[in-house]
C-alpha cells in the first residue's frame, strides 16, 4: 500500500500526515488522543500543551505495559511448550 496524506484534527489544529495506514484508523487514533486530553482537562489540567504531553506519556505507559505483558506471556508459552515437548519426548522415548 502506498503512503497517502491524511488530515487529522487535534486540539483544533489540522495536521497532515503521510501514512500507509487507513485514514479511518489514523482518525481513530487522533480521536483517542483527544479523548485522553479531554479526560485530563476534566481532571483540572487547563494548559492544552500540558494535557497533550501528559496524554502522550500516559499512552506510552500503556504501550510499554502492553509490550511487557506480551513478552511475559510469550515467555510463559515458550516455557510451557518446552515442558510439553519434554513430556512427549519422555513418553515416546526420544531424546533431544
Amino acid at each position: 500500500m502506498a503512503a497517502a496524506r491524511v488530515e487529522l484534527t487535534l486540539l483544533g489544529q489540522t495536521l497532515t500526515v503521510r501514512t500507509e495506514a487507513p485514514a479511518d484508523y489514523m482518525r481513530s487514533l487522533a480521536t483517542y488522543v483527544e479523548e485522553r486530553v479531554r479526560s485530563l482537562h476534566a481532571s483540572g489540567v487547563r494548559d492544552p500543551v500540558a494535557a497533550l504531553t501528559l496524554a502522550a506519556v500516559d499512552i506510552v505507559d500503556e504501550l510499554f505495559r502492553a509490550r511487557e505483558d506480551h513478552a511475559r506471556v510469550e515467555h510463559e508459552l515458550e516455557s510451557r511448550l518446552g515442558a510439553l515437548v519434554d513430556i512427549l519426548d519422555g513418553v515416546t522415548g526420544r531424546d533431544r
